[in-house]
């Protein structure tokens, strides 16, 4: 594990005071006279469960909203940004969980846009912008290519677009929300790394995070906001993972947390036998899906079988092609070559549209892009794969379509006035537990899961596991990609290792240790199918 990085000494005017603000949407008070404060060359972690205020303080910080009372100091003048530009101009730098990338530009197009170097015609130059970029991009040992299509990127790579853009502007604040919610471990040193090269210039770091792991990795003090308030701030060095789960969730949820905790193993897998009796099931049944010699533009040779009941997992760095393995089974990728068998159906060519008929559900990456329609209400975000079912002669049942809504929403647990809220305005973790109620009836035979617990907090993170398990327990197949590999070692009963487009192991849980033992594994995988090539 590496040190953290020692916040600057001198001097210790913070760059950043944030004292008693408050703000309020129509009836919601969604800070209640909040403070923070930021020292130069420090990493400030601000923590609390979705919806406990730290989005909209970054909104203030970075000029989207106005706050209503209290104040902000930078570098020890009060501030009260109008806009965005103003903001930035102060030298606040925001990478949010949404990507502000233009698809269609190279990374280095989107690291330099609007500042450009040109020519006295006012021509880019476009050889200098280029080696610029590439010049940054080696200095911090990132892998990308500035003429690479952002458009062309995976998720986590476009993510990491996104935070170099910030980190190559006129910094003095970097805000992150959530940065390594797609990152696997090497991707997240490569990103600690540049934090510690900005922070050794004196630029202070607000860092947003639901992995709490991280917070003794990369901070030095940790702030802790619930339901609008302060309700704690702790030296990293000084505080254990204990206090800071009772701060996020409160005393009452935290004892209830560790008792399930305590039922369930120090890791919070599940019980020993229960894990051991679903496992058991799982090989007795026959498969839901089989993976046969698969292969397309990104695959080659897949073979895979997922048994009904089993939590089936996907290891592998950025761009091995375990996203790649998702799409294709529910259609967003042709079949070149091979076949696949869901539920005894053998198929060579899918569509979406026959995937989910013959009961496979996908809960992709990106939410916001491929899992709902922001602009749209919770019920009808509901009902869209599922119209047919809420429909009589081309027109739709509204009422079945709330009731069905609405129940959804109580066994998931989603946080919002009623089914009529439009998803833009909830939280991440709610956010994200609608896209699992698309497809929570008819249960599916197969549930694809691309990074499930992306964005969402920790007690969140636990509804969400509760709902895999239960669907494995129901007997539904279970695919889940994830960059986290302590939560496929909790959810999984195997787990196949993807390098390059294949799988190359597949292992039972039993055989495999702890997350660092599972990382070393993707490695070594790595390592012998590049000396064999």
């Amino acid at each position: 594990m590496s040190e953290p990085v020692a916040a600057a000494s001198s001097p210790q005017v913070p760059l950043i005071r944030v004292a008693g603000v408050t703000k309020r949407f129509g009836g919601v008070q969604a800070l209640r006279g909040v403070n923070l404060e930021v020292l130069p060359g420090e990493v400030h972690a601000l923590l609390g469960e979705n919806g406990a205020g730290k989005s909209t303080l970054i909104k203030i910080l970075s000029g989207v909203h106005a706050y209503d009372e209290g104040s902000i100091e930078i570098a020890g003048k009060r501030v009260a940004f109008e806009s965005p530009a103003q903001s930035r101009a102060a030298g606040v730098a925001v990478v949010y969980q949404d990507l502000s990338l233009v698809e269609s530009l190279s990374v280095g197009a989107n690291l330099m846009l609007g500042r450009e170097p040109r020519t006295r015609l006012g021509f880019v130059k476009k050889r200098q912008l280029m080696a610029m970029v590439n010049d940054f991009l080696r200095a911090h040992g990132i892998p990308l290519d500035a003429r690479t299509p952002v458009g062309s990127l995976p998720f986590a790579y476009r993510q990491m677009t996104e935070i170099c853009k910030a980190l190559m502007g006129d910094v003095r604040i970097l805000i992150l929300d959530e940065p390594t919610s797609a990152l696997t471990g090497g991707e997240e040193q490569i990103l600690f790394d540049a934090i510690r090269t900005v922070t050794s210039r004196g630029v202070g770091v607000i860092y947003v995070t639901h992995r709490l792991n991280e917070v003794f990795r990369i901070s030095q003090r940790v702030t802790v906001f619930r339901d609008g308030l302060n309700v704690g701030m702790f030296p990293t060095a000084e505080t254990d993972m204990k206090q800071l789960v009772t701060a996020i969730i409160g005393p009452g949820h935290a004892a209830l947390h560790a008792r399930e905790r305590t039922a369930t193993g120090s890791a919070g897998d599940l019980p020993a036998q229960a894990n051991q009796a679903r496992k058991n099931v799982a090989e007795a049944a026959q498969p839901v899906l089989t993976l046969s010699k698969v292969g397309n533009d990104r695959l080659r040779d897949v073979d895979l079988i997922v048994g009904k009941g089993e939590v089936h997992g996907l290891a592998g760095l950025i761009g091995s092609g375990r996203t790649e393995i998702l799409e294709t089974i529910f259609g967003l990728r042709a079949v070149d070559t091979g076949s696949i068998v869901i539920d005894d159906q053998a198929m060579s060519r899918i569509t979406p549209a026959l995937a989910i008929k013959l009961g496979v559900a996908l809960v992709p990456e990106d939410r916001h892009v491929q899992g709902l329609v922001l602009d749209h209400s919770i019920e009808r975000n509901l009902t869209l794969p599922r119209l047919p079912q809420f429909s009589r002669w081309g027109w739709l049942r509204s009422q079945a379509a709330v009731q069905q809504a609405q129940s959804s929403m109580k066994k998931l647990a989603v946080k919002a006035p009623g089914s009529s809220t439009y998803v833009k305005f909830l939280s991440g973790g709610n956010q994200q537990k609608v896209v699992f109620a698309k497809w929570d009836h008819p249960r599916p035979k197969l549930l694809l899961l691309d990074e499930p617990t992306v964005g969402v907090d920790v007690g969140a993170r636990e509804e969400i596991y509760g709902v895999i398990q239960d669907a494995a327990r129901a007997g539904t197949g279970v695919l889940v990609v994830s960059s986290d590999l302590d939560e496929l070692l909790r959810l999984c009963d195997r787990i196949s290792i993807v390098v390059d487009g294949r799988i190359v192991n597949t292992l039972d849980r039993a055989h495999l240790g702890n997350a660092e033992a599972l990382h070393h594994l993707i490695q070594l995988s790595r390592s012998s199918i590049e000396l064999a090539t």
